[in-house]
């Protein structure tokens, strides 16, 4: 019986992650804390058809004092038990229209992508340390990789890809730090989704498929991928054409 937290929940992949965790057995999954920062029928109505295994809670990773407010909520809500599972998803994807040089949104996306993921980790840490499965999945991708820089230098999003970057290498940290107390920490890659985060219908992965995809690698025992960078298995898409392949194995950083 493991219990998650989420960020980013109203909607996409986060609500999806939410989702799927939600329809397994209680037996599995105990309690899923959704977070969003504002409201979401959406989440709202699947926490009413929970049976109280999903609970809503409002978090913006913006604002630390927030984060330190929503830890000790959901500490309150364990009743004395650990949290198992954190998933760092809230995220946001910034264009500049004529490249670096016109990035102007540096700040907002190190602030939602690097401190947010950095609060929301230190502040439930200690629930983490309680609960018996230490995990932290931090969600990632490709595209803030700087050895394959050069494939994805056609979309025009620098600090998405710089900020992301940033996050892994922050993912690394925390997993040297933590690995000798049994956590693992990924930085994971859930696919290209047709979210709007994403790239809406061109994009490769529908939420729920990039959701069972990923929760088929946090579900994974033991510490072999503390401190990787692993990509997404989905059935069909290993040696597809294109940028991306859906192989499982390890991006390169």
């Amino acid at each position: 019986m493991a219990s998650y937290l989420i960020t980013g929940a109203s909607r996409g992949f986060g609500l999806a992650l939410a989702r799927q965790l939600a329809s397994l057995p209680a037996s599995d999954v105990s309690k899923v804390f959704a977070t969003a920062r504002g409201e979401s029928p959406a989440l709202e109505g699947l926490a009413k058809t929970s049976s109280g295994r999903v609970v809503v809670v409002n978090l913006d990773v913006t604002n630390e004092v927030a984060v330190k407010q929503a830890a000790a909520e959901v500490e309150a809500k364990l009743e004395g038990k650990g949290l198992d599972v954190l998933i760092n998803n809230a995220g946001v994807c910034q264009y500049a229209s004529e490249g670096v040089k016109s990035m102007d949104n540096l700040a907002e996306s190190f602030t939602i992508n690097v401190l947010g993921v950095h609060w929301v980790t230190r502040a439930f840490l200690p629930l983490l340390q309680k609960g018996s499965l230490k995990k932290v999945a931090n969600i990632s991708s490709t595209l803030g990789s700087i050895t394959l820089a050069r494939s994805a230098h056609y979309l025009p999003a620098p600090a998405y890809k710089i900020s992301k970057a940033a996050m892994n290498s922050l993912t690394v940290q925390y997993a040297l730090d933590y690995e000798k107390e049994g956590f693992t920490f990924i930085a994971l890659a859930p696919g290209w989704m047709k979210t709007d985060l994403g790239g809406g219908d061109m994009a490769d992965l529908t939420p729920e498929e990039a959701a069972k995809a990923s929760l088929d690698i946090i579900f994974r025992p033991g510490q072999e991928l503390n401190g990787q960078f692993p990509k997404v298995f989905v059935q069909g898409w290993e040696k597809a054409k294109g940028n991306n392949q859906y192989d499982g194995s390890n991006s390169a950083w």
